[in-house]
């Protein structure tokens, strides 16, 4: 049985991703529908030239191979969010997530068909199997053992296929992960709640072990928040369910509790108890030290890591995890995804007839139905912002005092805004706000105080449903006659007039 599918690849502009892309392109088996590549990178760069640009070069060299591909970019906002910008622009049945530091052997491809193809349905995932390459003639670092611990892990997006119905019912991966942990557990959890099964296939990646710096191992315990809304989202067993090992956290616990007591005793001027609670961190923090040193190679800059992150690694698990109970505790996360708070409107041609660059308030008509809906939605609680293209000003057609003129008069007709963002860069300009770039939606949620997911976006042109996509916010198209058949056919919500509007 042949099943179509599509690959989805999240990256921040690694050298890597040249390979992987040029693994895909040299399969021996069945190629993708489409390649999406989501470059998660906050900017690439004001004035860097397409053709310097990793993800674009990149791209193009895989369409001259022949491969569908489409680059798109979510803001920086993490894997989680990339992975979602990338898999709601698929339409196969199923979409293949690949990190772009793994490689792919010549019959991944050939593999994957064939997983896909035997399951039934009521798989909603396939897991692929990962290996990773250690050093030949010594010992692992820590650092590669724990790159190796990938191998052996349950859910993992470095190598996984999930089926799109599985993605719509569940709303993909919550992007309330920031980091690469546990957003993958959170997503597999849901999936298997909402009645899909997860199963393993055969379909195989090479893991290579990243370089890390020095303090690798402690930037990580920054995700001892993910395990605190992994417990608020999914109970205590959350671990037992997704397969997952519990880690050192008591130990992190009593070396810092012993820590702090010798401070405080040696400040108190208790001489005698800060001597016996320096000894015990000591000798926690030499215990916690050996485990870490002893698989390894032992050299001198291996055990200068260890030593240093050994002590450091406790404070710094229990800072993340008391930070991350407090804010869980004051406002506990609702299940994903979140009610929309925001509805964030096009200008011109979804609440007012379009004038090409107009730069004259006169001109100013809004569309039928437009100030009915949004007093509506104000009633109702919702906050209401417009974001808007405004590329005339950078073509010289009007000034940004005529579009500040011209959006008073919009506020004057329909009400006030709770937000407005303009973006005045021209097509050819590099631009992180220019629709279809996801900037004005994020730069209004984040003006508004609501994520992105809070967020609603209205417009009449594909650009804006591009831009909340790649922005993580909802979508509704209201076409005009400008609208393209292609730019409906694409959008995940078309409706003939704002009239119809229902927030979710």
């Amino acid at each position: 049985m042949t099943v179509g599918f599509s690959v989805v690849v999240p990256t921040v502009g690694r050298p890597s991703l040249r390979v992987l892309l040029d693994g895909i392109a040299a399969q021996t088996g069945p190629a993708p529908d489409l390649v999406v590549v989501v470059d998660d990178r906050r900017t690439r760069g004001s004035g860097t030239p397409a053709d310097e640009d990793p993800c674009e070069t990149a791209c193009v060299a895989l369409r001259a191979q022949g491969v569908e591909v489409r680059l798109v970019r979510s803001g920086g906002r993490g894997p989680a969010a990339a992975r979602n910008a990338g898999w709601r622009r698929v339409r196969s049945e199923w979409v293949a997530f690949v990190d772009d530091d793994v490689e792919l052997p010549p019959d991944w491809s050939a593999r994957l068909a064939d997983d896909l193809g035997s399951v039934g349905p009521d798989v909603g995932a396939v897991q692929g199997r990962i290996r990773v390459p250690l050093p030949p003639g010594r010992r692992p670092t820590d650092w590669e053992r724990g790159t190796a611990g990938l191998a052996d892990a349950q859910w993992i997006t470095a190598d996984m296929a999930y089926r799109r119905s599985a993605l719509e019912q569940v709303a993909g991966f919550d992007e309330r992960f920031p980091r690469a942990f546990r957003e993958d557990a959170d997503l597999g959890l849901r999936v298997v709640s909402a009645g899909w099964r997860i199963v393993r296939g055969d379909h195989l990646a090479v893991h290579p072990v990243r370089p890390a710096p020095d303090l690798a191992s402690l930037k990580q315990q920054r995700g001892n928040a993910d395990d605190v809304l992994m417990t608020a989202l999914h109970g205590r067993d959350w671990r037992t369910r997704a397969g997952s090992a519990v880690g050192r956290l008591p130990g992190h616990l009593l070396t810092s509790a012993a820590a702090l007591t010798a401070v405080t005793a040696a400040l108190a001027g208790k001489r005698r108890a800060a001597g016996v609670a320096g000894l015990a961190w000591a000798g926690l923090t030499a215990e916690f030290a050996w485990r870490r040193i002893a698989p390894g190679p032992r050299d001198a800059a291996e055990v200068r890591r260890m030593l240093v992150t050994s002590a450091a690694i406790p404070p710094a698990a229990v800072w993340h995890r008391l930070r991350a109970e407090v804010a869980t505790r004051l406002h506990p996360p609702a299940p994903w995804p979140p009610p929309v708070r925001a509805v964030l409107f096009d200008r011109d041609g979804t609440l007012v007839h379009d004038v090409p660059h107009n730069g004259d308030p006169g001109l100013v008509k809004p569309v039928d139905g437009a100030r009915e809906l949004l007093d509506s939605l104000r009633a109702d609680g919702l906050r209401v912002g417009l974001v808007t293209n405004q590329s005339g000003v950078a073509r010289g057609l009007l000034t940004r005092d005529e579009v500040a003129d011209v959006n008073a008069r919009v506020a004057e007709l329909l009400g006030p805004f709770d937000t407005v963002q303009v973006s005045f860069d021209g097509p050819d300009d590099v631009s992180r706000t220019r629709k279809p770039e996801p900037g004005l939606v994020l730069d209004a949620a984040r003006a508004l105080g609501v994520l992105p997911a809070e967020c609603l976006v209205v417009g009449d042109i594909g650009a804006d449903v591009e831009a909340a996509l790649s922005a993580g916010a909802r979508a509704v198209l209201v076409p005009t006659d400008v609208t393209r058949p292609e730019e409906v056919e694409a959008a995940p919500v078309v409706l003939p007039s704002l009239s119809e509007l229902v927030v979710p």
